[in-house]
């Protein structure tokens, strides 16, 4: 059963005040202060474009695995890189530098602790979203102790919960996680851990939950049915949403992509990304894109023709990530000693689901990433028509961070 590791959390917060005290004679000195908060600021820029181009990369890995199968992408690439960036409070070594290379963090630009003050800046605002709710938790076994400042990292920097389980009762604690989770993410993400590994010692969890309303909504009496082309041998029945408004538009030449930007009544937007040819898509896309789309974008009315769908996709990104390069963690490389000294630790698996369903009102998007670690013993008026495979991401406009990113092959799988 879980219990809130009270205990735990009480002693790291007294080890992190602690450390602060360090600095206190410097505290009233103005200079010092503007310094810390460029600094800061600095970090947080830097790792809010590390994550940009960590999306991209990740993004086409996990085409290249889905590509032959046929299946859609949807996953929250922020989601990954929260639950990564607290995986490597605990890593030392090579495998420490894996991660940071592997997420695209600049080793003689970035500490580890400008990592993690990046990342309490960055969630700290995401949780003041009222369109998003973003956070971390931590489970450890009743049986084992971290190294304090490691727990007190996670609580101070990815404002993590955290709690007891006893891992060797395996339905029990894969169902604490689970539930968790679906709680986290309002019942869209219902069961993150299929199978959970009895020596288990501890769960690292990221988790991500958006809904936003259409700036300007659908009239569902105009939705019919229609069909999209899956391929050129394949075509499938949908109900397409269809209205003719002002959009903000743009036709890239080089790449000979549509892109079409559908407002949320908040802060965030979705941009769907409608290309001549994906592949000449996929291999491009880049930040500096998104970047001049949004600065190009015209106004123009339009028919547009947007398919009414829910899709949910699961991935185990151990092969993925190594192909990324972080390979150590997965192996009997790991240097893990950060977590705990007295006990050689090893990740057994990383996963994550996504969520996305999309209808006249809005847009409702979820998706949790799981670490697992065990000993290393146990190792007429222009229309624009949806009607093919497109991309789409969710971003937040004034930062053009990507909270979700993807690829709709079919919408009815």
């Amino acid at each position: 059963m879980m219990h809130a590791t009270v205990g735990i959390w009480i002693l790291s917060a007294v080890i992190c005040v602690g450390t602060g005290h360090h600095h206190i004679g410097h505290g009233n000195d103005p200079a010092n202060q503007e310094t810390t908060l460029n600094g800061s600021a600095n970090s947080v820029s830097l790792v809010t474009s590390a994550n940009k181009e960590f999306a991209y990369r990740l993004y086409r890995k996990l085409a290249a695995h889905a590509d032959s199968e046929g299946k859609n992408i949807f996953f929250s690439p922020v989601s990954v890189s929260v639950a990564l960036a607290a995986l490597s409070v605990g890593a030392r070594g090579e495998t420490h530098h894996q991660l940071f290379s592997g997420l695209g963090f600049n080793n003689s630009q970035l500490t580890q602790t400008d990592v993690d003050q990046a990342f309490q800046v960055l969630l700290k605002n995401a949780q003041s979203q009222q369109d998003r709710n973003e956070g971390t938790a931590v489970f450890v076994d009743n049986r084992f102790k971290p190294e304090p400042e490691f727990l007190g990292t996670l609580k101070q920097s990815y404002l993590a919960d955290g709690f007891n389980v006893d891992f060797s009762q395996s339905n029990d604690s894969a169902d604490t996680i689970n539930k968790y989770v679906n709680e986290k993410t309002n019942g869209k993400i219902d069961k993150l851990v299929e199978t959970m590994d009895p020596s288990t010692v501890m769960y690292i969890l990221s988790y991500i939950y958006f809904k936003g309303k259409w700036a300007t909504q659908f009239d569902p009496e105009l939705t019919k049915e229609d069909l999209f082309i899956v391929d050129e041998n394949t075509k499938v029945p949908v109900q397409m949403m269809i209205l003719k408004h002002d959009f903000d538009t743009y036709h890239d030449q080089i790449i000979k992509t549509s892109v079409l930007r559908l407002r949320f009544n908040s802060t965030y937007s979705m941009l769907l990304m409608l290309p001549d040819d994906m592949a000449t898509l996929e291999n491009a896309f880049s930040p500096g894109h998104v970047t001049k789309w949004l600065k190009s974008m015209n106004s123009r009315t339009l028919n547009i023709y947007i398919p009414k769908f829910s899709i949910k996709t699961s991935y185990k990104m151990n092969d993925v990530l190594t192909e990324m390069g972080m390979t150590d963690m997965f192996g009997y490389r790991a240097n893990l000693t950060g977590i705990s000294e007295g006990h050689e630790l090893v990740v057994s698996k990383v996963v994550h689901q996504a969520t996305l369903d999309v209808d006249e009102v809005g847009a409702t998007a979820a998706a949790a990433t799981g670490i697992e670690i065990v000993l290393k013993s146990f190792s007429r008026v222009p229309v624009m028509k949806f009607n093919r495979p497109f991309m789409v991401i969710i971003i937040e406009r004034n930062t053009e961070n990507i909270l979700f990113m993807g690829k709709i092959i079919n919408p009815n799988i």
